[in-house]
């Protein structure tokens, strides 16, 4: 059996994002050696507040990711709000003007399904927090390349039904509470 060894992390969440994420990322050490990409369902006619929040909170650097620039490692990248964000082969963002997925944009999907595609197994994806099924797929597609899947605890989420969906879709995914998502990260990459 090889090692794991991840090159990028994925996460998504909605409805109770802000609460979730405050667990996870401030956490992390500002040396965390991947880089973080993140979709939090934020409606396309407000700014992004969580850039700014978050860098606030966070010993990682904390930025809205912008077209063609490379994820660099210990850093967080949101999407912009109305774009999907992309992961790209050669390790750089993009983002995407398409259509809704699951009527979101940015939809946790297609990151997911972006960073499996770039990545395979190397890819770390965590469904957090949220009413809808986004990242259920997304998250089937970062299993099927042989990445980690983790969802979070649905009983103790802020709203249950993007990890009970998560859960169902990718049954080999592994359920974490919030308080173990962080030391589970920093775990795996210190091997």
């Amino acid at each position: 059996m090889t090692a794991l060894a991840p090159r990028i992390v994925v996460m998504g969440a909605s409805a109770g994002a802000i609460q979730a994420l405050s667990q996870i990322l401030p956490a992390l050490p500002a040396d965390f050696p991947l880089p973080i990409l993140v979709v939090v369902h934020v409606p396309a006619d407000r700014s992004n507040f969580l850039a700014p929040l978050f860098e606030a909170k966070c010993r990682l650097a904390v930025r809205e990711a912008d077209d063609k620039e490379p994820a660099l490692a210990g850093t967080v990248y949101f999407a912009p709000p109305n774009y999907h964000l992309l992961l790209e082969a050669d390790g750089s963002l993009s983002l995407s003007s398409d259509e809704p997925v699951q009527h979101s944009r940015p939809s946790i999907d297609v990151l997911f399904e972006s960073a499996a595609d770039a990545f395979g197994a190397d890819v770390i994806g965590i469904v957090l927090t949220g009413a809808n099924a986004d990242g259920a797929a997304g998250l089937r597609s970062v299993a099927a390349a042989g990445g980690t899947a983790l969802v979070e605890e649905p009983g103790s989420a802020f709203a249950d039904a993007m990890p009970l969906a998560a859960r169902k879709a990718c049954p080999s995914a592994t359920t974490m509470t919030l308080d173990g998502i962080a030391p589970f990260l920093l775990e795996t990459t210190q091997k």
